[in-house]
This record gives C-alpha cells, sequence and structure tokens, in this order.
C-alpha cells in the first residue's frame, strides 16, 4: 500500500457524559495529543468526555467523529467534525469500539463499562485513566492497560493501534 493510500489510526476515546473537571482536562489533553499524532478520534459525540476530547482535537486541527445514539446529527456537540446518526442508543458504543484500532476510557459510569467490555471482548485493546477495574475471583485482572497521564494514554494507545494495524 503506498503512503497516501495508509489509513488513519482511530482511536475511540470513551467516558462519561457528565464528568469532573479533571475528566475534562485529561480528555482534552488526549485529544490534543491524538491530533498532534495524526489519529482520529471516534467518541459518542455528545457531552462530558466526548466534548472535551473532541475540543482538544480541533484545537490541534484534528479530525472527530462522533457516533450519536439518537436521529439527529445536530444533536453532536459542536467539536464533532463528522456525526453519525445511529438511532442505536446505547448500541452505538458497539460501533464506537468496533470502529477503533485501541480505546481509551476517561473515568465513566455504566455506558462507559459497556465499551471497556465490547471493546476487550472484541480484542479491542483498552488503556484506561481514571476508569474501571476488575478482579476476577478475587485477582485483579490486567485487561485495562492504565496509564498514569494523557500523553502516556496516548502513547500507549497509539502503540497498540500500531500494533494491530500491522497483524
Amino acid at each position: 500500500m503506498s503512503r497516501a493510500a495508509e489509513r488513519k489510526i482511530v482511536i475511540g476515546v470513551i467516558g462519561g457524559s457528565k464528568c469532573t473537571a479533571q475528566e475534562a482536562a485529561l480528555a482534552e489533553t488526549v485529544g490534543r495529543e491524538l491530533a498532534k499524532r495524526g489519529a482520529i478520534v471516534i467518541c459518542g459525540g455528545l457531552g462530558g468526555v466526548m466534548e472535551a476530547v473532541c475540543r482538544g482535537a480541533v484545537i490541534e486541527s484534528g479530525t472527530t467523529i462522533g457516533v450519536l445514539p439518537g436521529d439527529s446529527p445536530s444533536s453532536a456537540n459542536q467539536f464533532v467534525q463528522v456525526p453519525i446518526a445511529t438511532g442505536l442508543g446505547e448500541a452505538r458504543n458497539v460501533v464506537i469500539v468496533k470502529s477503533a484500532q485501541a480505546v481509551i476510557a476517561i473515568g465513566g459510569d455504566y455506558g462507559t463499562l459497556s465499551e471497556i467490555a465490547f471493546a476487550l471482548k472484541s480484542g479491542t485493546p483498552v488503556v484506561g485513566l481514571n476508569t474501571w477495574s476488575f478482579s476476577r475471583n478475587e485477582r485483579e485482572d490486567t485487561s485495562i492497560v492504565r496509564a498514569n497521564d494523557a500523553v502516556e494514554a496516548v502513547e500507549k494507545a497509539v502503540s497498540l493501534a500500531k500494533e494491530r494495524q500491522r497483524c
């Protein structure tokens, strides 16, 4: 495949539609760092973490895709460049993680937990920033790759995504 025809890396960013100021700051930095590396951001397209990551990406001239739960593209936050209205409700979570080569989870509630589960079940790597943790039979499950800050999360996600692209 020629360099011009290479596919860009798509990184999913998941998190709550309501988030703390700390989570919003992390998400905005993640968006900026992804854009600097030429990655496309895909998310749920609404508020909270989704809006913050899109804002960060747009600040750095990145590309943002919002996979929306409803029927109207106009429900996307103002930083979504490519709104995809699905009418699927929460089932759109599968579309988000299946479209990404890696996912970064920031905070989040049960919707984020479902996205993490869908990603892990389908073999999409998940990098976690202040998000869910798991245990099985009273032992820690290390399926989520942990990151200490936004830059580390992006570096890990991009590396994992490139590894998946090569396979």
